[in-house]
């Protein structure tokens, strides 16, 4: 990837090397997902049979719907807003993509807005778990002391602060913390793998991660959930990462690095199991989804190894750069667009951003509270923006233009047959996903 840029203003709005590119979208696609539910599910639906139904949907929708957001994101040069009415222009309906391109976009801010109340949690669990008070206290009762009304306010402020800044210099700025946060996110939960590897009991969770069962291959909801898992996991909601794609030089070969954003993903995801589900074997503790696993299973289990104050700090130390680089591109979305929509100063939309955040979050705080907002707009909002952007890129833009922003700076030509997956595979299972997720209350 070119790197010879001088302006000042350029650089801040480039990816300056593939690597930064790659960490950036790997930080956007791990999240709390990857560490609460990947684990779970894969316990619940026969540990390497679930794997492997996870690796072929991560395989598609990174070849298929992550490149095409980059593509179309290096193709406009710009983000949301800007792409669903080039998109639509095609049709002669650039009014129509101009408002609708507002729906995927009110999803991204609207999860960001939920998801940094929990981060904010475990910002709170963190100092716990530096300062001790973490294992003075049942953990049920820690958490609680941050789920209440207004409960966790000042971690709450910090955290949209902190993310914040980080993107003071857009993708200057994205790409040099992700440089750091996503090498130590990898890291730590390798050292915390190491350490889950000697206690007693752990190779029986092993051995039930990496044996399959296949008959729950004749499960259909291993496919759903495995489905769900993969789609949301790589943030391909018709908004996310097409920002990042923006930020790309002509040289790059979008496809390989979507394919490695993929299987950094799956890593990431593998490496959390690895951690959680021997550890849950070793104490014969039930494994749980969301925050139970975070803020109860996980301290239970910390609390009776030795130096397990110390893993603590580096456990949920790893899941605070997880939650902040996820942040980081949410945050990003919205204000790549306001800045160029409405003309405003980066500084300006940041701290219209701050005060959005902050000023609905706040009232949203209580775990149930927050729960049934992230609900909202998972189930709802986001999956249909997906679906809007699916139908945009494979239906109302024009094929050609797709093809030949995939073939510049790649070694390999893609032809009709990747439009033909994009309209009959990867569309109808977007479509699926977002009414699947309604029947269940939720698949992602």
């Amino acid at each position: 990837m070119s790197s010879n840029i001088t302006n000042t203003n350029d650089m801040t709005k480039k990816f300056s090397s593939k690597l930064g590119f790659i960490l950036s979208c790997v930080g956007s696609a791990v999240g709390m997902a990857n560490i609460w539910a990947f684990p779970y599910r894969l316990a619940k639906y026969g540990g390497a049979t679930f794997l492997l139904v996870y690796i072929f949907f991560i395989a598609l929708f990174s070849n298929i719907g992550l490149s095409t957001e980059f593509a179309i994101g290096r193709k406009t040069r710009t983000g949301t807003l800007g792409s669903y009415e080039e998109a639509w222009s095609h049709k002669g309906k650039e009014a129509f993509g101009k408002n609708i391109g507002w729906l995927p976009l009110v999803g991204s801010l609207g999860i960001s807005i939920g998801y940094a109340v929990i981060v904010g949690w475990v910002l709170r669990t963190l100092i716990g778990a530096i300062t001790g008070t973490l294992f003075t206290m049942d953990s049920v009762d820690f958490f609680m002391g941050a789920a209440g009304n207004f409960g966790s306010f000042p971690w709450h402020i910090a955290v949209v602060l902190m993310t914040l800044l980080t993107l003071m210099l857009s993708a200057s700025s994205i790409e040099k913390t992700n440089k750091i946060m996503m090498p130590a996110f990898f890291i730590l939960f390798f050292i915390l793998a190491i350490r889950v590897a000697f206690l007693p009991g752990a190779i029986e969770g092993y051995k039930y991660l990496f044996t399959p069962n296949w008959s729950f291959l004749a499960n259909p909801e291993t496919w759903i959930m495995a489905m769900g898992q993969a789609f949301f996991s790589l943030s391909v909601t018709g908004s996310g990462m097409i920002v990042y794609g923006a930020y790309l030089p002509d040289d790059e070969d979008i496809v390989h690095s979507a394919q490695i954003t993929g299987i950094f993903d799956l890593v990431a995801a593998l490496v959390s199991a690895m951690v959680i589900i021997p550890a849950c074997f070793a104490f014969n503790i039930d494994l749980n989804a969301g925050p139970p696993l975070m803020f109860f299973t996980i301290p239970k289990i910390l609390s009776q190894i030795p130096m397990g104050n110390f893993f603590a700090i580096l456990f949920f130390l790893s899941v605070i750069f997880a939650g902040i680089s996820s942040l980081q591109n949410m945050f990003e979305v919205v204000a790549e667009s306001v800045e160029k929509r409405f003309k405003l100063r980066r500084i300006v939309v940041l701290i219209i951003l701050a005060v959005l955040c902050l000023g609905i979050g706040i009232f949203i705080e209580a775990e149930p509270v927050v729960g049934a907002w992230m609900d909202i707009i998972s189930i709802y909002i986001i999956p249909l923006g997906a679906v809007i952007g699916a139908i945009s890129w494979f239906y109302i833009l024009d094929g050609k233009e797709l093809l030949a922003e995939l073939n510049k700076g790649s070694k390999k030509t893609y032809t009709e047959t990747f439009l033909k997956i994009g309209r009959y595979i990867y569309v109808p299972i977007a479509l699926i996903v977002f009414v699947l997720g309604l029947i269940y209350g939720g698949i992602g």
